[in-house]
């Protein structure tokens, strides 16, 4: 009996319990049981349900023999625990100089500090000029600052090699020598065409800088971490919540594309790529994230066994420099996830200035930063992943922040030699503006015990005015001052610092500032509580059917006769 008219009437009793893989039993099935409300009033209900019951035993539930016994009484229950994380973060305004070779990175990147993540800041890595700003992005300084990063953390055979040369040997680490032998040659071919209008043009791509050092599988950085379970090998284990898990696996991104096509003087050669691949899964440490803003560069990199743990990686870039936007001054900032904890590192270089109220303009650049950092909604998963720096749990800014000693360069001098370090923190300019609650209201930072780290002159231990003529200084300039610039601060709880210390390389009139952290970071776990171990046992549809009284006391009689 048919009933077109009520076609409507009737899609809101089809049952939907067992899906629709088999749409012609489903049809059928929902037919039946539909029709069963209209055949009440002709007299034939009782007929009808016994056929649409035997109906539906026989031809429906057979759907449910293919239904795994894991799906059906297996339940996940999911338990948090807290481990410590050991995270090294170092600041350095570096005055513009490039690296060589040469330079020993100790101060800076202590070679045996074994930390689970590093998070390592510049500033001026380039000069703060006009062309700087306006015209060239310059990435020679940044490639040479990764090579020499990846050489200190993850230790090549031939350490003294110089890694800038183009003379590649077997000794040598390969992802550290390829990414690096032809550095020269790739400077000299831009020196050469420097003079030329199209050497604008042909830059490189940090991009294509940074690839030797990332994770193989770079791309899967950006995607959600969210799930425990997940083997980070397929886009669509890693949160079914999220858009981003679903891309084409095959779609080349604006960070898997080879740019050797587009930069004449590329950092990669013929080759590189496959055998930087091959050995850059057997380095300690990979690269995370790296950012470049005018003279602003941040580096992440992270133990190879906890990469796969991070995720949701994105940087923010906020200019505060000339007209109040140009990044010669501003900061960058790197948002990411490890396990279920999630983290912010912000690398800024704030205002200079010395005259009285340019601490204002430095709390202004602050505040800004905090206001207009967005970072992109990337994942709609069950828990929320932060859009703003203080959303995360974890935050550590860093950076040279230009707040000074509000003392003479003479008494700043004389509380020095007294090692008086709280009468020099009573008169440190940012001290005084965090008390007020002006800037960094709820940040933290650890008590300094070191001598201010600018201003130095050029390749001494001595701060700029103290040249000597024979036995007598000069007079020191009335207007010279001292400066804690380079500071680390961070915000949220589960932070311990457990050093706070200032290196002595004379590289720059800056000094390298850095700091030990232990940190929690939410590890969940899942599991599952099952009847059985094998996932995979098949069971009836009359094993899920309510036992008829009759066979229930039968199978209890044969139950209690058989012992």
């Amino acid at each position: 009996m048919a009933f077109p008219d009520d076609d409507e009437k009737m899609k809101g009793c089809r049952p939907k319990l067992f899906g629709t893989k088999d749409k012609k039993v489903v049809k059928r099935a929902d037919y039946q049981s539909c029709s069963a409300a209209h055949l009440v009033e002709s007299g034939e209900l009782l007929k009808s349900v016994g056929q649409s019951a035997n109906y539906i035993h026989k031809e429906v539930f057979a759907e449910v023999r293919s239904i795994r016994l894991s799906h059906l009484l297996g339940h996940s229950s999911s338990t948090t625990k807290t481990e410590p994380f050991r995270i090294f973060v170092s600041t350095w305004n570096v005055g513009g100089n490039t690296p060589t070779a040469e330079l020993n990175l100790d101060d800076f990147l202590p070679a045996d500090d074994n930390s689970d993540i590093y998070v390592l800041g510049f500033q001026e890595i380039v000069p703060l000029n006009a062309g700087n700003v306006l015209v060239v992005e310059d990435n020679e300084p940044a490639a040479r600052w990764l090579a020499l990063i990846n050489r200190t953390l993850n230790k090549p055979v031939d350490s003294n090699a110089d890694i800038f040369q183009h003379k590649p040997s077997s000794s040598l680490d390969s992802t550290s020598s390829l990414s690096s032998s032809n550095l020269d040659a790739s400077f000299s071919s831009r020196t050469r065409t420097a003079s030329g209008s199209s050497a604008i043009f042909q830059k490189s791509s940090l991009k294509s800088i940074r690839k030797p050092y990332m994770p193989t599988q770079r791309k899967l950085l950006k995607l959600c971490n969210c799930s425990v379970e997940m083997t980070r090998k397929s886009y669509k284990d890693a949160c079914f919540g999220c858009p981003q898990a679903y891309a084409n696996e095959t779609d080349s991104s604006e960070d898997d594309t080879d740019d050797r096509s587009n930069d004449p003087c590329g950092y990669i050669v013929d080759g590189m790529n496959s055998a930087a691949s091959a050995s850059r899964d057997q380095l300690k440490y990979n690269l995370v994230s790296c950012k470049r803003m005018v003279g602003i560069f941040i580096t992440v990199w992270a133990k190879k066994e906890l990469v796969h743990h991070i995720g949701h990686v994105r940087t923010s870039c906020i200019g505060r420099g000339i007209m109040g936007y140009l990044g010669n001054k501003g900061c960058i900032s790197v948002s990411m996830t490890v396990h279920q904890t999630s983290f912010c590192f912000i690398c800024s270089h704030l205002a200079s200035g010395e005259k009285e109220g340019d601490e204002l303009r430095r709390n202004l650049d602050v505040l800004e930063i905090l206001r207009l950092t967005q970072f992109q909604r990337i994942c709609r998963a069950g828990r929320r992943i932060p859009e703003k720096i203080l959303d995360h749990d974890r935050v550590i800014w860093l950076g040279d922040l230009n707040y000074r000693i509000s003392l003479s360069y003479e008494d700043t001098k004389k509380l020095l030699t007294e090692n008086n370090w709280d009468a020099l923190f009573e008169k440190d300019q940012l001290n005084i503006e965090r008390k007020s609650g002006r800037v960094f209201k709820g940040w933290s930072e650890e008590k300094i015990y070191f001598a201010p780290t600018y201003k130095y002159s050029s390749n001494s231990d001595s701060y700029a005015g103290e040249t000597a003529t024979s036995k007598k200084k000069r007079r020191t300039p009335a207007w010279l001052q001292l400066y804690w610039c380079d500071r680390i601060l961070w915000h949220g709880d589960g932070i311990v610092q457990l050093s706070y210390f200032r290196g002595e390389s004379k590289f720059s009139d800056h000094r390298p500032v850095c700091g030990t952290f232990i940190v929690d970071v939410e590890i969940q776990e899942s599991r599952s509580k099952r009847r059985s171990s094998n996932t995979n046992i098949r069971i009836g549809a009359e094993e899920l059917l309510p036992t008829s009284k009759s066979k229930a006391n039968k199978n209890k009689g044969n139950k209690g006769s058989g012992t």
